[in-house]
């Protein structure tokens, strides 16, 4: 096994050569909050790993008309964006492209980006508000994706949803706040046979602050890996497991959240829940299921003491921190 450290929010993923390996966790205390990383950490390190436009061609766009251009160009392209672009709909985003906010002047309204079957896209450092429907859609066999510093609130419906297939996929970072569907994996509960095998997501330092639900709402996975995110004031509940899913539920920090997970929502069967090192408080009892059944994280890693997340992830989640 290949162990990758760094040196950031003392979580260290780390890439393995294939999936026969097993994932291995130990906890390890807070450090002063650190700088982003430069490459993804867990799945979306996997497979190949996540490098965006990297060694293409870097470009600046302050308006729709360009950012339409380049996004759906072929080729690598890094996209700095630099001020405030209005979409009209759900701009589809093409294969090997990263999209990164300059500074805090980065941000996407009126609409969302779809990733639709696209491979090898980074999203990065991004406020997005006001979409007509998901802020960020990331479906169809959708593979390597990173998604990571970025503000997320408002959209008509989720703010990000992964679904029909997609997969190797780290949602890293971000600040979730003041939204109902949050943060969904697997459209539907009649779509197994495109889901089953696929939709395995990290979500790690991402800090959900006064959402509803779905953080995630997961169909079919397993595993995900819900490591290291903070919670705060959550409306219903925090991460929920239906559809026979496998969630792996450690190290993270429930401040005023009743139901810190579920094992059902709506008409979807149960799902399992394994849950290991996590602080509540203010918070209600922590649901598990056949923990047995969710299956080994196929990567390592170091997960920080769940105590220390607020302060890492409130120091380091959002826009501005790259």
């Amino acid at each position: 096994m290949k162990r990758r450290t760094f040196g950031i929010a003392a979580l260290a993923l780390a890439a393995t050569a294939g999936f026969g390996l097993q994932g291995t966790g130990t906890m390890a205390a807070a450090p002063p909050v650190p700088a982003a990383e430069s490459s993804p950490v867990g799945y979306a390190s996997m497979n190949g790993g996540t490098t965006g436009g990297a060694g293409g061609t870097t470009v600046t766009v302050t308006n729709a008309t360009q950012f339409n251009q380049y996004v759906n160009a072929s080729g690598r392209y890094v996209i700095q964006v630099n001020g405030s672009i209005g979409l009209s709909g759900m701009q589809r985003v093409g294969s090997d492209k990263t999209i990164v906010g300059v500074g805090t002047a980065g941000r996407i309204t009126g609409g969302g980006l779809n990733l639709n079957g696209s491979r090898n896209v980074i999203i990065r450092n991004l406020s997005f508000s006001g979409s007509n429907d998901d802020a960020i859609n990331v479906q169809e066999g959708a593979t390597n994706i990173w998604i990571d510093h970025n503000d997320l609130t408002g959209a008509n419906d989720g703010l990000l949803d992964i679904k029909r297939g997609s997969d190797f996929i780290t949602v890293s970072w971000n600040l979730f706040h003041d939204h109902d569907k949050t943060a969904l994996i697997g459209h539907s509960d009649d779509n197994a046979s495109q889901d089953l095998g696929h939709l395995r997501v990290t979500y790690v330092h991402n800090w959900f602050r006064g959402t509803n639900q779905r953080h995630p709402r997961v169909r079919f996975a397993n595993p995900v890996h819900v490591v290291n995110n903070y919670y705060s004031d959550i409306g219903g509940y925090g991460v929920a497991s239906t559809m026979n899913a496998g969630v792996f539920v450690e190290a993270n920090y429930f401040e005023n959240v009743d139901r810190p997970t579920s094992l059902q929502e709506g008409d979807s069967d149960q799902g399992n829940i394994r849950a290991a090192g996590n602080h509540l408080t203010g918070s209600g009892t922590l649901l598990t299921r056949n923990p047995g059944s969710v299956a080994s994280v196929p990567y390592s890693y170091t997960a920080e003491t769940a105590s220390g997340v607020k302060g890492t992830v409130t120091g380091g989640a959002g826009v501005g921190k790259l």
